[in-house]
């Protein structure tokens, strides 16, 4: 799955690589996270444009947001399917920039988090699907999901689950939604090839949803690995030893 990424690249390199008119400026986020809003690149009346839009989906037909699942992933094996879904894999894909994304693995009973990016260290673009929620008031919400898939053997050692990810020679045909069709844009929702991401340890400062620095994508050792396991142990509480008489003041016969 994908639950934090990172958009580090400058503006003016992201809108040259994704080709979207407008030109947004907008500061690098290490530890972007589910509710906010992200960039969505899009085409609208022939043209890339540039959207914010929350992270997690939700589908029209939804009376009250608040009471419905958080929709932050879309499986590509069910988006043909799913309610919630099979609507905007036809009409309503879009483009995620980033620079990488967090995932958590299991250790030793902690969850030990893992930056993982492109090898070339290249931005790359998520393939997305949106809707805009409309409520009864008039008030509209525009939302977003990351489109998944099973993981490939490599990056299969930290999740079963990887965001889809569409190289720059795809964007055209991923973004066409010009017509009702899905088969050519199937082949595309796919894990990965072996080797195209890289990944390191970073700390669990990142579990944090306030922290975002750029200190939180840096390699650690495996020293400062141990270090942060060993304080996230339970305290043990050393209860002081009671003063006064040993008898509690009841006196004693011996």
């Amino acid at each position: 799955m994908c639950g934090r990424f990172v958009i580090t690249s400058a503006p003016a390199a992201l809108r040259q690589l994704f080709g979207y008119v407008e030109q947004p400026n907008f500061p690098p986020r290490y530890n972007v996270a589910p509710t906010q809003p992200i960039p969505v690149v899009l085409v609208e009346n022939g043209a890339r444009h540039f959207r914010l839009m929350r992270w997690g989906l939700v589908p029209g037909w939804v009376k009250d947001p608040r009471g419905f699942t958080l929709l932050i992933n879309a499986r590509s094996e069910t988006v043909l399917e799913k309610p919630a879904f099979k609507r905007a894999i036809r009409r309503r894909r879009g483009l995620i920039p980033a620079d990488g994304y967090y995932e958590w693995k299991s250790e030793g009973g902690r969850k030990q988090p893992f930056f993982i990016h492109r090898a070339d260290g290249a931005p790359l673009g998520f393939a997305a699907l949106f809707e805009t929620w409309a409520g009864p008031n008039g008030e509209e919400l525009d939302t977003v999901a990351i489109v998944t898939a099973a993981a490939s053997e490599d990056l299969a050692a930290l999740h079963d689950r990887v965001p889809v990810t569409i190289s720059e020679r795809d964007f055209e045909r991923w973004l066409d939604v010009s017509g009702d069709e899905v088969d050519a844009i199937l082949p595309l929702l796919t894990a990965p090839r072996i080797g195209e991401f890289a990944w390191h340890p970073v700390s669990t400062r990142v579990n944090r949803v306030a922290n975002d620095d750029e200190q939180l994508v840096l390699p650690i050792s495996a020293e400062e690995t141990a270090a942060e396991a060993e304080a996230a142990k339970p305290k043990k509480v050393v209860r002081k030893a009671a003063t006064g008489p040993a008898d509690g003041g009841q006196g004693s016969l011996f």
